[in-house]
């Protein structure tokens, strides 16, 4: 499956990049993120949050949706 990925604030600033799309074959929402750690090391100290259709969702998540938004922390006001 492609898989399109967004970046946002500062994970933008990490991966160089705010979007990009890449072909994956496994199930989990933390098997991916496996595969972007491995391609950017700076990402594995990073604190973000990941939503898929539009909803926030944990790290266990199966791999449901076509696009994944990575999202640092941020704060209301």
């Amino acid at each position: 499956m492609k898989v399109t990925i967004k970046y946002f604030g500062l994970l933008s600033e990490v991966t160089k990049c705010e979007e990009e799309t890449i072909d994956f074959s496994k199930t989990l929402i933390s098997e991916l993120l496996e595969e972007l750690c491995i391609k950017y090391p700076n990402l594995i100290n990073k604190d973000f949050q990941v939503a898929q259709n539009q909803e926030l969702v944990s790290f266990d998540t199966k791999l449901l949706s076509n696009e994944l938004v990575l999202l640092p922390p941020f704060s209301g006001g």
